[in-house]
């Protein structure tokens, strides 16, 4: 193989000052619209619908959709610095667009003209917003062993199945849904589609309990006896769903490596703030030894995971293949998540047991990145192949 595949990415230019502008007022709506109000919605695991109607306001759910379809036509890398700064105050609120814009891409990717120029400015404005269901109960990392079933029928799709952990289910109104189109077909993967359902052709879905990702509705979907037009099958021919579906990962992958940095990042802040003002035998705590090696492990793991995402950001931009540094930034950067936010329970010991500081919120949401977009069992495995690959 290419031993240079690793590291040598095509280069951008650096963020641009109208980006800049965009992170900037991000950055302000996150400080005076979300980071008082955290506590009170995720305690009562209740959907943020204003917060979710200004991320409208700001364009955030057409971030990456192209201007000419009325997106903001952001790179990933400035798409991932945003998700970041989202994460480090409250990561749910990073799910409520990454899924939607999931579905976005594959639209946009591979979608015929006429269904691009009647979804994409919807999605991009947020009137109508959505997201991607794959998963099913007996089926998540394993998508070739999906269940749900569209069957044609004239001149529309009759579609029956279970999808389960579905982001923006309950509140949303439209999935794109990964099928089965054909059950005969070897290799699976050939018998497999991707169609857009709207809640009004009648899926129903009801908002699961979590440990931790609050708020943000995530539910199970039942599709009975659904009738969708043909003309909503994205790419218009059959046997394509789970590459395009694959290829819109990538780029969320590079959101949930992300916001494995936002938490990270938020884990270490706050046990820097800590450590200075909690004192022990006398001093304060970061004078100690022991806290200074936790904090310094810290640091490092973090900055680390900042800069595998932005290498994987810049991959995915260059328009070329970027499945290798996506998995490495996703692996990475949520193990990060999940080694700063248990560190940072340690630091402040029982109070950060205590839902008076945001330690124990970290805490349950770090776990959740280590599994989502394709477990981190299953990044090991894309990176040896990967690896190991000729091509």
């Amino acid at each position: 193989m290419n031993d240079q595949r690793v590291l040598e990415v095509e280069q951008k230019s650096p963020v641009s000052e109208e980006d800049n502008l965009i992170i900037d007022t991000v950055n302000k709506f996150l400080e005076r619209d979300v980071k008082p109000f955290v506590k009170e919605f995720e305690s009562e695991d209740k959907y943020p619908q204003l917060i979710a109607d200004k991320m409208a306001d700001l364009g955030l759910f057409g971030a990456t959709i192209s201007p000419e379809y009325g997106g903001l036509g952001l790179s990933a890398v400035t798409y991932s610095k945003i998700v970041e700064n989202v994460s480090a105050v409250w990561m749910s609120v990073s799910g409520i667009f990454n899924s939607h814009l999931i579905m976005c891409a594959a639209v946009e990717r591979f979608g015929s003209e006429e269904m691009k120029q009647y979804y994409l400015p919807k999605f991009a404005s947020g009137e109508i917003r959505g997201g991607i269901a794959l998963t099913e109960p007996d089926c998540g990392t394993d998508l070739q062993s999906i269940k749900t079933k569209a069957e044609k029928v004239g001149d529309d799709y009759i579609i029956n199945g279970t999808k389960t952990w579905i982001t923006n289910s309950v509140q949303g109104s439209i999935l794109a849904v990964l099928v089965k189109t054909d059950t005969n077909i070897k290799p699976a993967h050939k018998g497999m589609s991707l169609i857009l359902v709207e809640k009004k052709h009648g899926f129903v879905a009801r908002k699961l309990k979590k440990l931790g990702y609050r708020g943000i509705d995530t539910g199970e979907v039942q599709l009975e006896n659904v009738k969708v037009p043909k003309s909503n099958l994205i790419g218009e021919i059959e046997g394509k769903g789970l590459q395009q579906i694959l290829a819109g990962l990538e780029l969320g992958r590079i959101n949930v490596a992300a916001r494995g940095v936002g938490v990270a990042r938020a884990s270490l802040d706050d046990s820097i703030e800590y450590a200075k003002t909690r004192k022990t035998f006398g001093k304060p705590i970061s004078e100690h030894q022991s806290i200074q090696i936790k904090l310094a492990e810290m640091a490092t793991k973090l900055e680390a995971s900042r800069l595998l995402t932005e290498q994987a950001a810049k991959a995915y931009d260059s328009g070329n293949r970027s499945d290798l540094q996506a998995g490495m930034a996703k692996l990475f950067a949520t193990e990060t998540a999940l080694f700063n936010s248990t560190e940072a329970m340690r630091i402040h010991g029982g109070f950060g047991y205590s839902p008076e500081y945001n330690i124990e919120r970290y805490y349950r949401d770090a776990p959740l990145l280590a599994i989502g977009e394709g477990t981190n069992e299953l990044q090991k495995l894309i990176i040896a192949k990967q690896l190991v690959s000729d091509n």
